[in-house]
């Protein structure tokens, strides 16, 4: 792992993602990128009569422009402070679309981890709108975590890995074997069982067991853990362990497919505690 990007906004849980990202930077010994994105305007404001609002518009520029004059001084101060750090550090300010920003500044700085926060979300909200970070959970070419509480990395020893052990990729778990071994894990493979996905333990066990072989796989466990719904599932499970992260890969489906089937992965990242690890499938 070379280069880490953080997004950041200023809000307390991108300070706990960029906390977290810093003691990742230094145990891999990797680059910290943070990347603050001022989203613009993009529409003018009418009146109830259809005319074009002025005095708004002139209001919105003066606003932008005392905003975009704070963020550059706060992004100074940050920089200024982590000068002489024990990673190397470096932040810019972008703008347009937050998902489009992050989106290139990944491809730009190719970027290994993506470590930012969530806020979480539910109910109508959650359904209508998302939010940046499912979305970038949904479509990032490398592996992201997203972060709500304070959490450091040393503290992360115990992370549960859920899959179905069918078609999980090598570039997937030898992403996970990366943080892995920075964090020094443990890691359990679980395989939630629901009604309507039933399998007996055996034969998941000797799936789980020969996907183990196939892919090199140590320090690791393996569970079988009954739920009503595999998100649900997860989450319970990893609570009643008390482990410390839980990783998934997601499909990376968009559109209508997205909204007929969701996305076990962003409910997850929307409604866990604890730090999530994710990649998409390619």
């Amino acid at each position: 792992m070379k280069t880490i990007l953080v997004p950041f906004d200023f809000s307390k849980e991108a300070n706990n993602a960029f906390e977290f990202a810093k003691d990742l930077a230094i145990k891999a010994k990797a680059k910290l990128k943070m990347i603050h994105i001022v989203e613009l305007p993009t529409s003018q404001s009418f009146n109830t009569m259809g005319e074009v609002n002025l005095a708004d518009n002139e209001m919105n520029q003066v606003f932008m422009i005392e905003l975009v004059e704070k963020r550059k001084q706060q992004m100074e101060t940050i920089k200024n402070q982590y000068k002489n750090a024990e990673f190397e550090f470096s932040s810019r300010i972008v703008f347009g679309n937050p998902y489009a920003g992050i989106s290139a500044e990944v491809t730009d700085i190719k970027a290994d981890l993506i470590v930012m926060g969530s806020k979480g979300s539910s109910g109508m909200e959650e359904f209508l709108i998302g939010s940046n970070t499912e979305k970038v959970v949904r479509h990032s070419k490398c592996p992201v975590i997203t972060v709500k509480h304070p959490v450091k990395a040393d503290d992360i020893r115990k992370i549960v890995f859920a899959s179905d052990f069918e078609d999980e990729n090598e570039e997937i778990i030898g992403e996970l074997k990366i943080i892995q071994n920075i964090l020094a894990a443990e890691v359990t493979l679980v395989k939630i069982n629901t009604p309507s996905l039933f399998e007996n333990s055996k034969d998941s066990k000797a799936r789980i067991g020969k996907f183990v072989e196939k892919q090199g796989l140590s320090n690791i466990n393996v569970e079988i853990y009954n739920s009503s719904s595999e998100e649900e599932g997860i989450i319970e499970y990893a609570e009643e362990i008390n482990a410390d992260m839980i990783a998934m890969a997601t499909h990376g489906r968009t559109g209508f497919m997205h909204l007929i089937s969701g996305s076990i992965a962003e409910d997850v990242v929307n409604h866990a505690k604890r730090p999530v690890w994710t990649m998409r499938k390619k």
